[in-house]
């Protein structure tokens, strides 16, 4: 669970559902639910059975305090407020082997905790434009998947498969006992991005915007790349990184 706080309801363009039956009905529907905030300290039967439902489908809650959710919706939320997402997630697990029965050579994009809307929109345009198989990114601490990010992308976030998994380095160990490796782009290295035979089945993993990537999963990795800089400034956008490193893999893989 995160300490993060939902935006209020005239800022976003979310769809919201209120009430905790009305968010049990939703996904025991098959409704995609991008995020749930509940009230801390929420009990009764009602509660139980949400709490049953959540665990069942696999998704996670963020608990807030009761006036975060006043902020989102004036009437009786009962406690838990739902965001609808705009795309239905996929399973990294099928993708795979799918891209194998097909002759394919996997290439997949990781993001972690990236979390700026526009950046998560720009990715997925390029990647989609790349031919990227399937964008990963985790279930709690990124950017939340919304229209604002659906426009950004053109629509590709619509087109390209989104796989959502609570955890990263149990889902990178897992792509590499499927035969793929791990390139982290990172400033942690003296390697550049063209070292790495893109050519092989791989799994790029991109950064937050504040933090870069993780030190669990940079640990992980088979290869740490970095883009060369030659200017004052340190760093590039994400979002631009994300393209700059994927059509490095393009131009081997032509």
């Amino acid at each position: 669970m995160t300490g993060n706080y939902p935006p209020k309801r005239n800022n976003s363009n979310n769809q919201f559902i209120f009430g905790i039956r009305a968010i049990i009905e939703a996904i025991t529907s098959g409704k995609e639910i991008e995020t749930l905030y509940v009230q801390r300290g929420l009990t009764g039967d009602l509660y139980q059975e949400l709490k049953k439902v959540v665990a069942e489908h696999e998704i996670s809650a963020q608990f807030v305090p009761v006036e975060k959710l006043d902020r989102m919706t004036p009437k009786n939320h009962q406690g838990a407020v739902a965001v609808i997402s705009p795309i239905i997630y996929h399973k990294i697990e099928n993708i795979i082997p799918e891209i194998y029965e097909k002759g394919e050579v996997p290439l997949i994009l990781l993001l972690d905790s990236v979390t700026d809307v526009r950046n998560m929109g720009a990715i997925a345009r390029t990647a989609e434009c790349a031919g990227v198989h399937a964008i990963v990114v985790p279930g709690k601490g990124s950017a939340q998947i919304n229209a604002d990010a659906v426009k950004t992308s053109a629509g590709a976030l619509y087109k390209i498969p989104v796989c959502r998994h609570d955890n990263f380095v149990q889902t990178v160990k897992f792509l590499q006992e499927s035969g793929l490796q791990i390139v982290c782009c990172t400033e942690k290295t003296n390697d550049y991005i063209y070292k790495p035979d893109y050519t092989a089945p791989t799994a790029i993993v991109m950064g937050s915007e504040d933090e870069g990537i993780r030190n669990e999963l940079i640990r992980t990795a088979d290869y740490l790349a970095k883009i060369p800089m030659f200017g004052e400034i340190e760093s590039l956008n994400v979002s631009v990184s994300a393209g700059v490193i994927l059509y490095e893999a393009i131009r081997q893989r032509q």
